[in-house]
Formats: C-alpha cells, structure tokens, sequence
C-alpha cells in the first residue's frame, strides 16, 4: 500500500515521454483519484536527447511546496539520469528502471522493479510509447491508478493519433507486472 505524500522522480532523456507521463500521472491522481498534486520538470537545452527529470507530489492533503528534498519513488530510464537523482532516493523507497537503460545499480534500495518497457515498446512497434509501459506498470505494482482510469486519463491526454498505440502499451506495462508477480508491498 502507498504511503501519502508520494514523492516521485522520473528521469531519463529528452523523448522518452517523461514529462508527459508525470503530468499524466498527476491528472490521474487529480481528476480520477481526488488527491492533490503537483508536478515541475526540467530538461537540458539539447532537449531531444537531453537529460529530463519531472517531480511530482500527490498527497491526500493540500501540498504547501512543489519541492521535495528526499522522494520515495524514483523512475530512471537513463543510466546518468538514475546516477544523477539515486542520492534523493529514500533507502526505503521504489526504485524502477529500464534494464537495458540502466545497467550499473550503484546503491542498494529496498524495493527495485526492472521493467524492459524499451524493449516492449519496440516489440509493440514504437519504442517512444516506452513511457506508456512504465505508466502501465507502476498503475498495476504500486496500486496507483485503476486500469479504467488510466485508459481515460490516456484517452484525453494524448495526441488521438496516437491513443491506441499508448492504450496497447500501458496494457503492455500493466500485464508485465502481472505477468511477473511484480507488485509493492511496502
């Protein structure tokens, strides 16, 4: 069960969708779940291919500061990115990665889920829908989000071009944790 607030770092690079799935993560939390969120970011001036990050709060209370010094879940789909923000990681804490993204694990956290949502995005065929496979998975692992809401936060928020794309992969990333029997029990 997720403890409240959740303080949440996702990271990697530029066109990997990170920012697109914090803020989505943060609708969902709004819109379908009643809680409060905030959500800020940053990239680098290359911004496609340069590293990004996206903080978001959800807390069941009215949130004072968009700022957190010590998160409780971190997403690295990057391996400089995971080095850069694995020190705000609470020991405690959920750590997931990309495998085939981050590939030196430098320090020992308590709850480590590897999702290869680059891989299942590319056998779905479009590896920019990998963001899609992580929001899936951390819906069904951490007990975030209802399958149905997040199909509706997907349908809203997304270019309608690429709906069904998204809706395949976040069901991609939702069977993965199935699949696997990947679920937080914090």
């Amino acid at each position: 069960m997720l403890q409240y607030p959740q303080k949440i770092t996702l990271c990697g690079f530029g066109g990997q969708g990170i920012i697109l799935t914090a803020v989505m993560l943060g609708t969902a939390a709004v819109t379908k779940g009643g809680l409060y969120a905030v959500q800020t970011q940053s990239y680098g001036s290359e911004a496609r291919g340069g590293q990004c990050q996206a903080e978001l709060i959800i807390d069941k209370n009215p949130i004072n500061s968009p700022v957190a010094q010590e998160k409780n879940l971190l997403v690295a789909l990057f391996q400089s990115a995971y080095e850069k923000y694995i020190p705000t990681l609470d020991e405690n804490g959920v750590l997931v990665i990309d495998p085939q993204l981050v590939t030196n694990l430098t320090r020992p956290i308590a709850h480590t889920f590897a999702v290869p949502a680059t891989q299942i995005a590319v056998d779905l065929g479009n590896r920019m829908s990998a963001n899609m496979v992580v929001l899936g998975f951390l819906s069904e692992c951490l007990g975030m989000l209802k399958e149905e809401d997040l199909m509706d936060v997907i349908r809203t928020q997304v270019n309608p071009r690429f709906v069904e794309l998204n809706l395949k992969a976040a069901q991609a990333g939702i069977a993965y944790a199935k699949d696997n029997d990947l679920y937080y029990h914090g």
